[in-house]
């Protein structure tokens, strides 16, 4: 299948040519909103407590899910009390099994790979439904050891977080996984048999009892010590859900779970309200599964002593985890070093803007006016910039009333990695204030909220800089870098020279001239 278009890479370390749009014919079945990675690549997870199928557009740096599934089978109900699967477990989950094969074969996923965690390697009649489970998806069953399945949310966490630096725990329904990582670098991994669904076993459903189990169980884990003062990284659904009821219960502006972060004082308060009254009485408990509120308290209480021994500074959810390490691993050395943000940011300008390469020279060309223009920017807020710019366009079908609502609602609740949710709205804002203009007194407030004031005033400096690069482009590639934008003697200037001083007009000055404002210089459009 050819490309239909190529466009370079913005960055050093994603040397390469980035995917294109899947062409479509006459007889092509493949839609041109999809790029072209390869064949979809699936992952069938067979936990304690759900059993999951994620089918990914290709094997990349920035997968993108087309197909997400779960059915609760709860495997690891019973598995630490009777040391058996029991068998209306199994029943679901071999139906759900039957029911994913179908569904990957339908969407021509070319790798099926099926892994199985705590309840399969615990069970006495795991390997009877590995079998079972093998026969049906027609590929082997890969049953993680604990610190296998360890090692790979953490490789999650390495995707999916921008340079971490913390602890990962996996929370699963009949274990905890516990990494430390330090950006790429793994130490530790070890597994504890604290699930939600094992607790509440042995327990015998007793959340006085479980919390002794768990105090017991922690209290020599040398592991959580070293995460004082550092994140602690949630992985699991589980951990999730609880984390969806406080965003629900605060008013959180995003529905986005990936990235979002409670300082770890609020985070204990609020397991210690969990764990008190009963679940179904709380506040928008609605946004939580029916299956899963029983385990929430349980839950609590893993949270509850990791927060007392650990001492972490934040809590941070981590939509990514075994699967997404799982894929990670499968990545060569090159594809790994590349930015997620950026190679996502690459994937929506290809999808989404009139020109994929305008994009691209937009980040050089605001490369040059933040250089000249006398503000410090740190790496960080370059490669948030970089990444803004490609997404600068990626709205423009809308209503020209809507472009700046509809762009800023794609990116805040886009399936992004490697970004937190004061990255969301600094990339949000900024191309919000490239459309609509430079005020923000019909934005929520909220949503303001979540950026640091500086990151505020850079967005609003970038999406002036982007208002006076695309009445002088068009969205086209070819002019920017013909048409610098720098700060000289003082002054920001926008030179036109030879055939591009036609493009000279009041509508641009205006533009120029607020730009300069925010930067507290004058403007001249210099023609020649």
């Amino acid at each position: 299948m050819k490309p239909a278009q190529t466009v370079k890479s913005i960055e050093a370390v994603s040397a390469g040519t980035p995917p294109a749009a899947i062409p479509a014919n006459g007889t092509d079945t493949v839609a041109k909103g999809r790029l072209d990675h390869g064949p979809p690549v699936a992952v069938i997870d067979i936990g304690s407590n759900s059993i999951r199928l994620v089918v990914y557009e290709g094997l990349t740096r920035s997968p993108t899910p087309i197909f997400n599934e779960k059915v609760l089978a709860g495997l690891g109900r019973e598995v630490l009390t009777t040391g058996l699967l029991a068998q209306d477990a199994v029943d679901r989950a071999v139906q759900a099994l039957r029911r994913f094969r179908m569904l990957c074969d339908t969407m021509g996923a070319a790798k099926v790979q099926v892994i199985a965690t705590a309840a399969c390697r615990d069970a006495a009649n795991g390997p009877d439904f590995v079998r079972e489970a093998e026969a049906i998806c027609g590929v082997p069953v890969d049953v993680l050891s604990g610190k296998r399945e360890a090692k790979l949310s953490a490789l999650g966490v390495v995707s999916g977080v921008h340079r971490p630096d913390g602890l990962v725990g996996d929370l699963g329904g009949g274990s905890l996984e516990l990494v430390d990582v330090r950006g790429a670098r793994l130490k530790g991994g070890l597994t504890l048999p604290l699930g939600g669904l094992a607790l509440q076993d042995l327990s015998a459903h007793s959340l006085k009892k479980a919390d002794r189990i768990v105090r017991e169980t922690m209290r020599d884990v040398d592991l959580l010590k070293g995460g004082i003062g550092r994140a602690f990284y949630a992985v699991g659904g589980t951990w999730r859900a609880l984390t969806r009821l406080h965003m629900r219960q605060t008013g959180y502006p995003l529905d986005v779970m990936h990235g979002y972060t409670i300082p770890a004082r609020e985070a204990l308060e609020f397991v210690r309200l969990v764990r008190r009254v009963n679940a179904d009485t709380l506040s928008q408990i609605a946004s939580v599964n029916e299956y899963r509120r029983p385990l929430l308290a349980y839950a609590s209480i893993v949270l509850e002593h990791i927060i007392r021994v650990g001492r972490p500074r934040d809590i941070v959810v981590s939509a990514a985890g075994v699967r997404e390490g799982l894929l990670y691993s499968a990545l060569d050395e090159k594809e790994r070093q590349r930015d997620p943000l950026i190679a996502a940011a690459e994937n929506l300008n290809l999808l989404r803007s009139r020109s994929p390469e305008q994009g691209v020279e937009l980040t050089d060309w605001t490369d040059r006016f933040m250089a000249s223009s006398g503000l410090d920017e740190t790496a960080d807020e370059k490669r948030l910039r970089r990444a803004a710019c490609l997404l600068g366009d990626i709205g423009w079908r809308a209503h020209p009333d809507y472009r700046g609502v509809q762009s800023l609602n794609i990116i805040s609740n886009a399936s992004f990695l490697g970004v937190d949710h004061s990255d969301r709205a600094y990339l949000a804002l900024a191309v919000y204030f490239r459309h609509v203009g430079l005020y923000d007194g019909e934005l929520s407030p909220t949503l303001r909220e979540l950026a640091s004031a500086r990151m505020i005033d850079r967005a609003r400096v970038l999406g002036g800089a982007m208002r006076v690069a695309y009445l002088i482009s068009a969205a086209m590639p070819g002019v920017l870098p013909h048409t610098p934008l720098v700060v000289r003697k003082g002054e920001l200037q926008l030179v036109l020279e030879g055939r591009f001083a036609a493009l000279d007009g009041e509508r641009l000055a205006n533009r120029l001239r607020q730009l300069a404002r925010l930067i507290g210089r004058e403007a001249r459009i210099v023609t020649g």
